[in-house]
């Protein structure tokens, strides 16, 4: 187990199952472009082998299933199934809810608990404009069926000033007459953004956040787990909400988590483009492939900011955000 001099050591691994998307989201992709998944990505049995070798070096405990879009992928189902087995503490799934409905029954199947939906607006012009494909109809009812089938559900929402921020209450409403916790996620400094003038017209900080929220609603901070990306927020007789707020509050030096690509690539930090493959380990005994993987840990903590995220060129779908 890999321990640095802040006491970090990894313990959430965040896996890209593909890079590829159905949506081309304007803070995520280029100029509308749809990326394509990358070359050479890993199969099922190799993402879960991975997994299980991360787990038993690093000492992760909990799994989230990211993409690109993992559900559109056609390694879900078996990669579910098989790191369902493994006894991590926790699995969940990050998706953009579009295939949701149809991927509930595997879900069950295999005792997911949790599921992250990223959505940004209640308004169906807006969605269009913001995800530029997509149905937003088909996302809220598959919403609807996952909180009936007893998943725990919250919703991720990137403010963004010219493209949602009226639609920031609204959500919030919605989530917590659903019993939903809704996640604002400030803009990050990432890929296409990074040296973009967009970024800095877009960005809403916490600040502007909880003054807007505050118009309709008291709040108070609660508490959050220690190594939590998100600060949490209670708004009594209500629910529950959280900002994840990487600029204004920045959490590297309590940050646990662990990214691998869907080629096979592990990041130690978003804020880092050095990438670390571990694809050759994967075809060895698992006594050779576990020894052989420390120096590699070693390698990706080294890559984590001490203080705070400062950007990088790095596309967050290739790399399991």
């Amino acid at each position: 187990m890999v321990i640095d001099s802040l006491g970090r050591r990894f313990q959430n691994l965040r896996v890209s199952l593909t890079a590829a998307c159905n949506y081309a989201c304007t803070y995520c992709v280029p100029d509308g472009k749809k990326l394509q998944a990358q070359s050479e990505e890993l199969d099922g049995g190799q993402m879960a082998y991975a997994v299980q070798l991360l787990a038993d070096a690093a000492g992760i405990t909990r799994l989230r299933v990211t993409g690109g879009e993992p559900l559109i992928s056609r390694k879900f189902d078996e990669f579910l199934r098989s790191v369902s087995k493994l006894g991590l503490e926790d699995i969940a799934v990050t998706t953009n809810g579009q295939f949701l409905a149809a991927k509930l029954p595997v879900m069950k199947e295999t005792g997911l608990k949790r599921i992250n939906v990223s959505l940004d607006t209640l308004d169906a012009s807006k969605f269009r404009s913001i995800a530029r494909s997509g149905d937003l109809e088909t996302v809220l009812d598959g919403i609807e069926q996952a909180c009936e089938m007893g998943l725990r559900v919250k919703i991720n929402m990137v403010p963004m000033r010219s493209a949602n921020i009226d639609q920031i209450l609204p959500m919030l409403a919605f989530c917590l007459e659903r019993g939903i916790e809704l996640r604002f996620i400030e803009l990050m400094n990432m890929g296409h953004l990074k040296h973009n003038q967009m970024y800095e017209q877009e960005f809403v900080g916490m600040k502007s956040l909880l003054e807007l929220i505050g118009q309709d609603y008291d709040v108070k901070q609660i508490e959050a787990p220690h190594d939590s990306t998100s600060l949490r927020f209670e708004i009594p007789q209500r629910g529950r909400f959280g900002i994840i707020a990487n600029e204004s509050e920045p959490f590297c030096r309590t940050c646990t988590r662990l990214r691998l690509s869907s080629n096979g690539c592990l990041y130690g930090c978003l804020s880092s483009s050095r990438n670390h493959s571990i694809r050759h380990l994967l075809d060895r005994p698992y006594h050779l492939a576990i020894n052989d993987l420390q120096d590699i840990l070693r390698n990706a903590m080294a890559s984590k900011q001490r203080l705070a995220f400062t950007g990088e060129t790095t596309v967050m779908k290739f790399i399991g955000g």
